[in-house]
Formats: structure tokens, C-alpha cells, sequence
């Protein structure tokens, strides 16, 4: 007999809290396997509705900073697949980001002109020259919060789409990254599996991305480009 359907939001909400509750971050590989197969198994039973609500809590937990973000981009990734749970998770987290972005602009905007807005000003004419450029870097190597780059692009004058399609390009490396360890914690199934290769290397390349863009990023001389237009 198949359960409610009020009763799958409860569900999913008890398994993200647990994992809130041990800590977020990145998951601890065990616990992670037994976490991820509890929210694939709802989503075989409710495959529709527990994709919105799998949106639905990234876009939030994107939005309002809150921990345990690597859980859901696993989940939907072992739940939706590579494709179609890195669109999934990019398009919340744009969108989260882009909530927090309008908010920053909306509340906090106002204040901060008042009391610093010879330096905003600078800031803006920074970032109508190089705005998206600096903002792709900042994506793809997180030297400085998530919710601290959408608060600090609200108080600029950048334009809202610029935002919104350089923060889904500048993510999709690492979130493709976790989709790809989510697909194959779902597959090997068992703490047992833990040490596949195919799980070795996705979890390998969460970190390596970051790595790899910086040296890239590098190479092309963002850092002493801006380093210089500071002086």
C-alpha cells in the first residue's frame, strides 16, 4: 500500500534535517549511501513529487545559506541521473542565488549607498567593466562564500540576467561533478561498494575541480589582471 502523499514531504524533510543535524558539508561516504538510498527510494515511489521537493530545498538552502547542500546535489544526482540531476541542481541553485542576489539589492542596497558610496561606486564601475568575469572566477573557485558573492553582487548595479546565466555556467563543473558521485553511490548501493573506482574518482574530481579551474583561471591571468587594476 503506497503511503500518502503528505507524507513524502514529511519524509524527505526528516532525512534532510538528520543529515543537517550530523553536520552538513561533505558527507561522510557510509552515511551518505544509506542518506542518499532513503531519498532514491521515495523518488522511485514519487518520482514527480519528490523532484519538487528536491528543488524546492535546494533553491532555500541555496537562498538562505543553510548547511547540508552536498546531500541534495548527491540525491539528485542518484535520483534524476547525471543529466538530469545536474540541470536539476543548477537551476535551484541559480535561482536560490539569485533570490539572495535580489534581496541584497532590495534591503541592503539603500544603506550601504548611504554610508559607503564612494567605494560602491567603485565597485560598480569594477564591475561594469569585468562584472562577469570576476563573478565566473568566483564560481568556479569558492575562495569566498556562495551567499557571500550573492549578498555582495546585490549592492552592485549588475544586471540581473548577467547574474543569473554566469552563475549557472560558472557552477556546472562541481555541480556535474557531485551528480556523477551521486549516480554512483546510488549504484553501488552498499557501504560495501564504497571503494569502486567509478565512486573513487567521482568523489576525486568534487575536489579536483576547483583545483583545476584555479590553474586554468590562472594561466589566463585573471588573478594578475585584477590584482593590477586594484593598484
Amino acid at each position: 500500500m503506497r503511503a500518502p502523499i503528505f507524507l513524502i514531504p514529511t519524509g524527505l524533510l526528516a532525512i534532510i534535517a538528520g543529515w543537517i543535524a550530523h553536520g552538513g558539508g561533505l558527507p561522510d561516504p557510509a552515511q551518505a549511501v544509506a542518506t542518499v538510498g532513503d531519498i532514491v527510494g521515495l523518488h522511485r515511489t514519487h518520482p514527480f513529487a519528490v523532484t519538487c521537493l528536491l528543488f524546492c530545498a535546494q533553491v532555500l538552502m541555496a537562498a538562505f545559506a543553510v548547511p547540508g547542500s552536498s546531500l541534495l546535489l548527491l540525491a539528485a544526482g542518484a535520483a534524476c541521473g547525471l543529466l538530469g540531476g545536474t540541470l536539476l541542481s543548477l537551476s535551484a541553485c541559480t535561482l536560490g542565488a539569485v533570490l539572495t542576489m535580489l534581496g541584497s539589492r532590495r534591503f541592503l542596497r539603500a544603506a550601504v549607498v548611504r554610508r559607503h558610496g564612494a567605494r560602491l561606486r567603485e565597485l560598480d564601475a569594477g564591475f561594469a567593466r569585468d562584472g562577469a568575469f570576476y563573478l565566473f572566477s568566483l564560481r568556479m573557485l569558492p575562495m569566498i562564500p556562495f551567499v557571500v558573492v550573492n549578498l555582495a553582487a546585490g549592492l552592485t548595479g549588475m544586471r540581473l540576467w548577467t547574474f543569473a546565466w554566469v552563475s549557472f555556467v560558472g557552477m556546472f563543473a562541481s555541480t556535474l561533478a557531485y551528480a556523477h558521485a551521486g549516480v554512483e553511490l546510488a549504484r553501488v548501493g552498499s557501504p560495501q561498494g564504497l571503494l569502486s573506482p567509478g565512486l573513487l574518482l567521482a568523489l576525486a574530481a568534487i575536489g579536483l575541480v576547483p583545483l583545476v579551474s584555479g590553474k586554468l583561471l590562472e594561466r589566463r591571468g585573471v588573478f594578475v589582471m585584477a590584482g593590477a587594476r586594484d593598484r
